[in-house]
């Protein structure tokens, strides 16, 4: 018994390593829309207009290169996107935009 809990314990933690954590949409909601349908600021894209490829990549860029992106909220988008992998973040722009 005790080594059907050790093992289960194990397997749990492997699995949510590899789930990673979530992006939570609902903290795009307060500049993005809850349905992504507003130009956060009045400036950036529609992101509900933009491709799944367009998402990832964005986030990816306001995550990893310095002075990514034209609008004033950068700073804030570098600080939600760094929380996350790559995996995360493509798997989370895969369920926004087109």
């Amino acid at each position: 018994m005790k080594k059907i809990v050790i093992a289960s314990v194990a397997a749990l933690a492997v699995a949510s390593t590899l789930m990673g954590a979530a992006v939570d949409p609902a903290k795009c909601a307060g500049c993005h829309g809850k349905d992504f349908e507003k130009k956060a600021l009045g400036q950036s894209k529609i992101v509900k207009d933009m491709t799944h490829a367009e998402i990832a990549t964005s986030l990816k860029g306001y995550r990893d290169v310095p002075g990514f992106g034209h609008s004033p909220a950068k700073g804030a988008m570098a600080g939600q996107a760094k929380a996350y992998t790559d995996a995360e973040l493509e798997a989370f722009s895969n369920t926004i935009g087109k």
